[in-house]
């Protein structure tokens, strides 16, 4: 496994691999791996010759500079897992190697990127189509690999992509979860012990909810959810929606979709998690 930082020296790695037909897998990460980045690394690994993980904290993506300063770098941890799963190359650049002059440019990506996080995260997707659209022409990949815990920037990924004319594979990979149901983010280090008790309850009550769905209305479902998850202590909702699992739009009626997928982000404390269910 070979850990590059500059742009220029991977593109000379990739080409000389490419020079053989080889595909190349992307799995673009902010670091601080777990097992759902493995997860995704030993997909693109054994769906292509060449496997490529990038490790890079994306500044333009955080509307709030806290969050930014406090989100957990392990940049020698994270190498060793993906030695473990046989990645090829690892991608680790600078902030000046990937932004070395402000990336000023704005997308119009659309209904995809204005609801739920984007409303309530200003700004968000734009830094996230900025730093995947830069990797992507760094790395130009065949195939690019992203967790469904993010359901909402897979949606985003794919017009940024569509209207880039960039010619990738976007594959959605399952949510992986923790023994107790937890979807894994690098966020829940942060988790007090007592907290971290606490959070699972985020899956644990969107499970229970495919109980009641079909025979409960949409507004019905949404105010269940969030009602019994505000009740715990140190629980705090921001957002529950039942939107198509294509267009993003809400749905008002369970027939408006055929794909319906509740969507959520909660904090437990200070710490934002997401999480969403596939109705």
């Amino acid at each position: 496994m070979k850990v590059i930082n500059k742009i220029h020296e991977l593109q000379k790695l990739l080409a000389d691999e490419r020079k053989d037909a080889k595909t190349v897998g992307f799995v673009p990460t902010m670091g601080a791996l777990h097992d759902g980045h493995l997860s995704l690394a030993s997909r693109s690994k054994n769906e292509n010759d060449v496997s490529v993980v990038s490790l890079f904290v994306n500044p333009t993506q955080f509307n709030d500079k806290n969050d930014l300063g406090t989100y957990p770098r392990t940049p020698e941890k994270d190498c060793a897992m993906l030695e473990s799963v046989g990645c090829d190359y690892v991608f680790a650049p600078s902030e000046t190697e990937m932004y070395p002059e402000p990336d000023t440019r704005v997308f119009a990506l659309g209904a995809v990127a204005e609801v739920m996080e984007g409303a309530r995260r200003p700004g968000h997707f734009n830094g996230v189509a900025q730093i995947v659209s830069k990797l992507f022409d760094a790395v130009k990949p065949d195939n690019a690999y992203f967790g469904e815990k993010d359901f909402q920037q897979i949606a985003v990924i794919r017009e940024m992509a569509r209207q880039l004319h960039i010619a990738v594979n976007i594959v959605a990979c399952p949510i992986v979860r923790e023994a107790d149901g937890l979807a894994m983010s690098s966020r829940n280090t942060r988790l007090t012990p007592e907290q971290r008790q606490i959070a699972p309850a985020i899956a644990r009550v969107l499970k229970e909810s495919l109980n009641f769905a079909p025979s409960k209305s949409v507004e019905e479902v949404e105010k269940a959810v969030v009602n019994t998850l505000n009740e715990l202590p140190q629980m705090r909702v921001e957002y529950f929606e039942i939107v198509d699992g294509d267009t993003l739009r809400h749905i008002g009626d369970w027939s408006e979709s055929g794909t319906p997928v509740g969507c959520i982000a909660a904090y437990c404390g200070e710490v934002r998690l997401i999480d969403n269910i596939k109705y």
